[in-house]
């Protein structure tokens, strides 16, 4: 069984930047696909970024391509969501989540098995 933790600040100033961390546990979580998604009370589960761990591949959704960016450090076993720009509609709960294995469709939630904790993130004026 593997442990998905999340960590990052979640109270977030318009214009800035949002930066979110992922980990696994006990395994490298470089093994894994992982990606990033965010969820509202109004609006289904998304997802946002992507990233093919023993490839570094990465993928990301077009409503946020040119502001977001997902990557990997390996000694750290972590990893990186970076989202900039930020508006009021990026205030959303946004979550981790890993596979082991392939994948057919990389930014839909129903493929992935292992899911961080999930972070509110507030963005402010």
């Amino acid at each position: 069984q593997v442990h998905i933790l999340q960590s990052g600040e979640g109270s977030v100033q318009a214009g800035g930047s949002l930066r979110l961390s992922c980990t696994a546990s006990p395994d490298a979580i470089s093994r894994y696909r992982v990606a990033w998604f965010r969820q509202t009370s109004t609006q289904e589960r998304e997802g946002l970024a992507y990233i093919n761990g023993p490839t570094g591949h990465t993928l990301y959704h077009n409503s946020v391509q040119g502001r977001v960016k997902i990557s990997q450090d390996n000694a750290m076993n972590t990893v990186y969501f970076q989202l900039d720009g930020l508006k009021s509609d990026d205030t959303a709960i946004y979550y981790c989540a890993a596979k082991e294995g392939r994948l057919l469709y990389p930014l839909l939630p129903g493929e992935y098995t292992y899911w961080g904790q999930g972070t509110q993130v507030t963005v402010s004026s």
